[in-house]
């Protein structure tokens, strides 16, 4: 039956008669910002035409850049799974993909990676172990090496910048207070201990003099990586530089907090430890905690989010906000004191 809160081309992408390849177990997942289409060996992105202030896909144009911007940036570190950018076209009422007709989407297609490989399903088996942290520390290390620096990116490490980021988080999540997954005392003693932090300009001009600001991944947790013949790490931030361009103990925090959230801590401070050694950043640990707080925090609100749009199911709007007060409880679990 179709979800009447779809968009009808994506209704129309539900079919496998509009594909011109085998894609006979079309699922579609969404996120809060995104229709993921996973059809046969191959899998299509739309963006949804939402604006969070922090993220504009409003217009089709807005959305053809991020959608390029997205095959750019995810080149770097999965060159053979990102094929190239797609559009929906509609000709004679009947949509099609990259058809003649006139242009009413862009996405982005992709190579299907094995479903069992991801490492939320490694993980949800219970078989992650120290050798796949191993091999993303091995990816990882070269890749941040190699990612661009400049004074520009620099900028974006200060207090300064990084509390616009943080601070937003709780000015989009205020309305949310004391809705079910997350409690005033929860939200007041996680803001006021980001704030403690960020008053402390040495520690973020101490990372930008060791060089540590770089063009990062941006969105570095299990959801997005695939543990296969390789490491595969996809879906980086594409939509805001401000984003991406930060602290490698921002990404490094993003992946050891997405560890303690499935409670792999052991796992969570190998991989830490590992990537300090193999780097020689010995500075990271010292802004582990209050990255894994904000990074913890941003899911939670996105949990939130998710639950908000009316284009999701019960199932999800139920399983969003569950996941956002586990997430919200992992972030005050970071405070000091």
């Amino acid at each position: 039956m179709a979800n009447e809160n779809l968009p009808e081309f994506i209704q129309a992408l539900l079919s496998p008669s509009v594909y011109d390849h085998a894609a006979s177990d079309i699922r579609l997942v969404q996120t809060h910002i995104s229709y993921v289409l996973l059809a046969g060996d191959y899998v299509y992105k739309f963006k949804k035409p939402v604006n969070f202030g922090f993220l504009d896909f409003s217009t089709l144009d807005k959305r053809q850049y991020c959608c390029e911007q997205e095959l750019v940036l995810n080149r770097r570190l999965c060159p053979d799974i990102y094929l190239g950018l797609v559009t929906v076209t509609l000709e004679q009422g009947q949509y099609r993909l990259g058809g003649g007709g006139e242009v009413i989407e862009y996405g982005v297609r992709m190579v299907r990676m094995p479903e069992e490989r991801m490492m939320v399903n490694v993980i949800a088996a219970g078989e992650l172990g120290r050798e796949h942290i191993d091999s993303l520390v091995e990816t990882l290390v070269p890749f941040y090496r190699q990612a661009e620096r400049s004074e520009e990116i620099d900028r974006f490490g200060t207090a300064e910048a990084v509390a616009v980021n943080v601070l937003e988080n709780f000015d989009q999540t205020r309305e949310f207070v004391d809705g079910g997954a997350l409690s005033r005392d929860r939200f007041e003693r996680i803001s006021n201990y980001a704030r403690t932090v960020l008053a402390r300009q040495d520690l973020f001009a101490r990372r930008i003099a060791q060089g540590r600001i770089r063009d990062c991944h941006g969105d570095l947790y299990s959801a997005n990586i695939c543990l296969a013949d390789k490491v595969y790490i996809y879906d980086c931030i594409e939509f805001n530089q401000r984003f991406r361009y930060c602290d490698v103990a921002s990404d490094i925090a993003f992946l050891a907090m997405d560890l303690d959230f499935h409670g792999l801590a052991d796992l969570s401070a190998y991989l830490v430890e590992r990537f300090s050694r193999t780097s020689g950043d010995d500075g990271l640990v010292e802004m582990l905690d209050f990255y894994k707080c904000y990074r913890a925090y941003v899911r939670g609100k996105i949990g939130l989010f998710t639950a908000a749009d009316p284009a999701v199911d019960e199932t999800v709007r139920q399983a969003s906000l569950e996941g956002a007060a586990k997430y919200f409880h992992l972030a005050e679990s970071y405070v000091a004191g």
